[in-house]
Order: structure tokens, then C-alpha cells, then sequence
């Protein structure tokens, strides 16, 4: 007869050790390298990211820099009240939302198919070639590629060139308000595509080339083979990164659009992250640009908790 095996129900609980001072003193003492090593760490996140914390209550107070905060007197929500009520709050929010929502749609699938297509070319030259030109925009600073930019769409640039070639006419497009979206998608793209496909380009190599091999062999062709194996397999990490980009949904990029913005075209351009930058910055109203900065922050934070909510439960991929 063959041999019973024991249950897992049968097996004996293992109990976990109480946790007491003197044994963190001895693996603190244990481990001390690890520890030291960390220090830095734990130092640069307490200085500069929890630290400052403390100056969230400038949004509810009357704050002017010779008075301090302390002695700021407070005004609740006022600051928010004025934001929501007022002239600009439907303006930036729908822009920031367009915005967001355009880049997304386009610029994150589209380092997708790239790693894709890269991993179906088999030149080795060819294909690392195409990889450091594509990587090259992400390296350029902001500044010159903004610079590019409005040399690229301004009356004599490349782009007039074109269009006067074809029998339109020149004009500056960072003036006219109906271009400026499109402007700011394509140069992100064009900015990001190289770079983010970096992240998708390792994991396609750690597949089973096993199954690869056998789909081949049974006569999938290789769209099949990508649609069947490499997008299921790839899944994870385009969900992971999809989750960090939403965190950053109500931010977009507005270093690059204070860079390329003007007057003219505010209304399809100011964007929440940029009007926060002329009224706390420029006009010196800090008070009102911080309780608008943390707003933003909050509905950033939101968006990443309830989509990683719905990606647990949907797929059982999540950040935590």
C-alpha cells in the first residue's frame, strides 16, 4: 500500500518569535553596515519630503513671508472657496484634463509597440542603432528642446516650410490656441517614446522562449504569438507603470508648458500646475497658489489609491 502523507492541516505550527528591545538592539547591532548605509537614505526623505510638510498650513493662513507662518493669522478656506468660485478654476481644470488625458492616450501605449517591434528585429546593429537614436531626445535638456520646438513651428521654421510647400500659409502655430495640444502631445512623444520602451524591452526577454517556440511550430504567426504570449506576459509591468503614471495625471508637464506658452494661447494652455506657478511665484500670492497646489496633490493621490484599488481586484497586479 502506498505511504500516507501527512496533511498540511497535521503538520506542527511554527509560532513567530516575540519581538523585543533587546533583540532589535542585537539585529540593529547585527546588521549595522546595512543600517549606516541606509542612514542617508532615511535623512534625505525626512529633510526634504516629510519636513516640509509643515508648510502645507501656508494654504489656510493669510501668510506673508516678513510675518512667518506662525504668526500668519488663519483664513481656513477661503483660498479654495476663491479658486473654485472664480474665473480661471473651469479654464485650468479643463485643459489640464485634456492635456493629461491626450498624452496618456498617446504617449503610453505607444513606447508599448515599440519595444515590441524592436524585439521582433533580428539585425543586432540595426536594431541597437534604432534604440540609441530613439533614447537620444530624452537626454536633450528641456529648455533646447522647447528652443527646437519654437523654431520648428514658427513662421520661417520647418513646419511653415512644409505647409507653404503644399500651398498653405505660414503662420507662428504657438499663437493659434487650436494647435498648442497637438504640439505639446507630438513633442512629448516624440520626447518620451525611446526611453519609456526601455522599461518593456528587459521583461520581453525574461519569457519563456520554450513557448515561443512551440506557438511557431503549431503555425501562430507573429502577431498571434505577440497578442497571445507577449502582451499577457508583458501585462504586469504595463499595468505597474500605468499606476505611476496616473499619480501624475494632474501634474503633466508644466515645466515645458510655462516654457512654451504665451497669452494667446491660455486658453487651451494654463493648465492648474502652471497657474499655480504665476500666482505663487509671480504675483507673490503664496497662500492661494499653495492651497491650489495641494488640491491638485490630493486628487493626484486619489487617483493613484483608487486605481490601484481596482487593478488589485481586477487583475491582482498592484503596487501594494
Amino acid at each position: 500500500m502506498p505511504a500516507k502523507t501527512s496533511s498540511p492541516a497535521a503538520e506542527p505550527l511554527v509560532l513567530k518569535e516575540k519581538l523585543t528591545w533587546k533583540k532589535v538592539r542585537r539585529n540593529l547591532y547585527k546588521y549595522r553596515g546595512i543600517y549606516v548605509m541606509l542612514l542617508p537614505v532615511l535623512l534625505y526623505y525626512i529633510l526634504f519630503a516629510y519636513a516640509p510638510l509643515s508648510g502645507l498650513q501656508i494654504a489656510f493662513r493669510d501668510y506673508r513671508p516678513g510675518r512667518g507662518i506662525w504668526v500668519s493669522g488663519c483664513i481656513w478656506f477661503e483660498n479654495l472657496i476663491q479658486f473654485f468660485s472664480g474665473p480661471y478654476f473651469w479654464r485650468t481644470l479643463r485643459n489640464t484634463l485634456l492635456i493629461s488625458g491626450y498624452t496618456i492616450l498617446i504617449c503610453f501605449p505607444a513606447p508599448i509597440l515599440f519595444a515590441l517591434l524592436l524585439n521582433e528585429v533580428r539585425l543586432k546593429y540595426f536594431k541597437k542603432a534604432v534604440q540609441t537614436i530613439s533614447y537620444l531626445p530624452h537626454f536633450i535638456s528641456l529648455v533646447v528642446v522647447c528652443g527646437i520646438i519654437k523654431e520648428f513651428v514658427s513662421t520661417t521654421g520647418l513646419f511653415n516650410s512644409i505647409v507653404v510647400a503644399f500651398g498653405g500659409e505660414a503662420a507662428n502655430m504657438l499663437m493659434d490656441p487650436g494647435k498648442f495640444r497637438s504640439i505639446y502631445v507630438l513633442s512629448e512623444l516624440w520626447q518620451t517614446i525611446g526611453w519609456n520602451s526601455f522599461s518593456f524591452l528587459p521583461a520581453q526577454a525574461g519569457f519563456n522562449t520554450e513557448l515561443n517556440h512551440a506557438a511557431a511550430v503549431d503555425g501562430a504567426g507573429r502577431f498571434r504569438r505577440i497578442w497571445s504570449i507577449t502582451l499577457p506576459g508583458l501585462m504586469p509591468t504595463i499595468i505597474i507603470m500605468f499606476i505611476m503614471r496616473i499619480g501624475q495625471f494632474m501634474s503633466v508637464g508644466f515645466d515645458k508648458i510655462i516654457l512654451l506658452y504665451n497669452e494667446n494661447i491660455y486658453e487651451t494652455a494654463d493648465i492648474i500646475s502652471s497657474f499655480v506657478y504665476r500666482k505663487g511665484l509671480i504675483e507673490s500670492n503664496y497662500s492661494y497658489s499653495m492651497a491650489v497646489s495641494l488640491v491638485n496633490s490630493l486628487v493626484n493621490f486619489a487617483l493613484v489609491v483608487l486605481v490601484n484599488k481596482i487593478s488589485a481586484k481586477v487583475s491582482e497586479t498592484s503596487l501594494w
